[in-house]
């Protein structure tokens, strides 16, 4: 069983940043890809950012603004937020890859606001 501890979400004004964290633990075993996914109000889950065996793979409204980085060794994960719109907010999911499927964050609350 995997478990996150999800971190850095709040609220912002629009132009600012935010910096979300995400660490894994429990029975890891190897690492296809950790990412995160956001889920609006209304909406569906959508890919924010993603990197799969060292490809890095970004949604179009997150390319120039945002950066994912990994740490491998530490089964941890970073989403640094720029530029943040109100149409970034969003519940914010990390997720985890590896040979028992996809297993998902708790979610972090992220609101771009005025």
């Amino acid at each position: 069983q995997v478990s996150f501890v999800e971190s850095g979400g709040g609220l912002v004004h629009p132009g600012g940043s935010l910096r979300l964290s995400c660490a894994a633990s429990g029975n890891i075993f190897t690492v296809y890809a950790m990412g995160w996914y956001r889920q609006a109000p209304g909406k569906g889950r959508e890919l924010v950012a993603q990197s799969r065996e060292h490809i890095i793979t970004y949604s179009d409204s997150a390319k120039g603004r945002f950066t994912i980085s990994t740490d491998n060794a530490k089964n941890t994960v970073e989403l640094q937020m720029n530029s943040l719109k109100p149409d970034d907010t969003a519940i914010y999911y990390c997720h985890l890859d590896n040979l028992h499927g996809r297993t998902w964050g708790q979610g972090i609350q992220v609101t771009v606001s005025s």
